[in-house]
């Protein structure tokens, strides 16, 4: 299931990445602001920068730093999506900085802020249309209720009737073999992606439980 995670809350924090132990070291240190953007709407970064705290050139390797780091997540290791990241301030080093420490340091920085502005689970949904007939289309609503579904309606189609409801993914496995059992082979169903919603507690505890042991059984 194609998981991802965003924000619901603002934070600003530091990444700072130094490393100075004799002859050239490595030295990027940036602020970083970030804030909820709306569902769907990826990922966007402003340069806030005044008076030359980091120079220019350093700029995009901050940028690249916060999304590589978002592509990992805070919760279960999935992309965080939609969001702002602002880079509003920072120093450096005139030897010892390069592109590669700012890097660094927009990575720490996301890792650091991200986690403080209430982080979510969001998982996808389906809209599903789901045909029975009607001696059985109340278990075939209540098995869709069941799996977290919400009930759009029902409508006659021929001799049948057509229910659409919106579910989770996650919910929907082996559901063709369920319908097929609940309407003695006589129900069909489609189903197309309807976006994403914010997982329940219990969902994001799961997942983030069992990404972590996929995570310990691949270290």
């Amino acid at each position: 299931v194609a998981y991802r995670e965003t924000i619901k809350g603002k934070a600003e924090g530091q990444g700072k990445h130094k490393k100075q132990s004799g002859g050239r070291g490595q030295y990027g240190d940036c602020w970083i602001r970030v804030a909820p953007l709306a569902r769907g709407s990826g990922y966007e970064f402003v340069n806030e920068i005044v008076g030359g705290a980091i120079p220019g050139k350093y700029i995009p390797a901050v940028d690249r730093g916060i999304q590589e780091a978002a592509v990992r997540g805070v919760i279960a290791g999935y992309p965080l999506v939609d969001f702002k990241a602002e880079c509003f301030d920072g120093s450096y080093h005139d030897v010892d900085s390069n592109e590669m420490s700012f890097k660094m340091a927009g990575i720490m920085a996301f890792r650091n802020v991200a986690s403080k502005a209430r982080p979510v689970l969001l998982e996808p949904l389906m809209e599903v249309e789901a045909w029975a007939p009607d001696d059985v289309l109340g278990d075939v609503m209540g098995d869709l209720s069941a799996r977290r579904g919400h009930i759009l309606g029902t409508e006659p189609d021929g001799r049948l009737s057509k229910v659409r409801a919106i579910v989770p993914e996650a919910e929907l496995y082996k559901y063709s073999t369920t319908l097929h059992s609940i309407t003695h082979g006589r129900g069909t169903h489609r189903q197309k992606p309807h976006g994403y919603a914010e997982a329940p507690p219990e969902v994001t505890t799961r997942v983030a439980e069992e990404s972590g042991k996929e995570q310990l059984q691949t270290a």
